[in-house]
């Protein structure tokens, strides 16, 4: 996983409704960057639901938040209809930013092994920079924690 002091990699990705983002393209505001495993997921969705009934105070203080999973984006557009939600939703189905960010790897749940997206979150600073990781993120409260970091940088 790379690590606070770092600078983000960049990507270019698809996202819901049907346009595309790029990291580099929101300098120098700041961002929010949060994998997660899937849609319509008890605790992806939650978590999701947190971050967007926060997105106006993320915004006053001059941050974009978006999600990612290798969800297509046909599954992000439903599950934003679905639950109302207000965040960017980017699809990374090949994997690569995932894997650039180190949030793709080995996991294990209720005794069986398999590749996935560990749940990680990582605020990015105006110039690039990773300001802040949250490794291994429990959704309750997350988005209230990474709201502070975020006021605080």
């Amino acid at each position: 996983m790379i690590s606070e002091g770092s600078t983000a990699p960049d990507f270019t990705l698809p996202r819901d409704g049907g346009a595309s983002i790029t990291l580099s393209a929101l300098r120098p505001g700041k961002v929010v960057l949060y994998f997660y495993p899937k849609d319509d997921t008890p605790g992806c969705t939650l978590e999701a639901q947190d971050f967007t009934a926060r997105l106006a105070d993320f915004a006053a203080a001059g941050v974009t938040v978006i999600g990612i999973s290798k969800d297509s984006v046909k599954s992000h557009d439903r599950f934003c209809a679905r639950h109302g939600l207000g965040i960017v939703l980017a699809s990374d189905e090949g994997g690569t930013t995932c894997e650039d960010y180190g949030v793709w790897g080995e996991k294990k749940n209720y005794g069986k092994t398999y590749m996935g997206i560990t749940r990680a979150t990582f605020l990015i600073d105006g110039a690039g920079k990773v300001a802040r990781v949250w490794p291994k993120v429990s959704v309750k409260g997350h988005a209230d924690e990474v709201l502070a970091a975020a006021r605080a940088l």
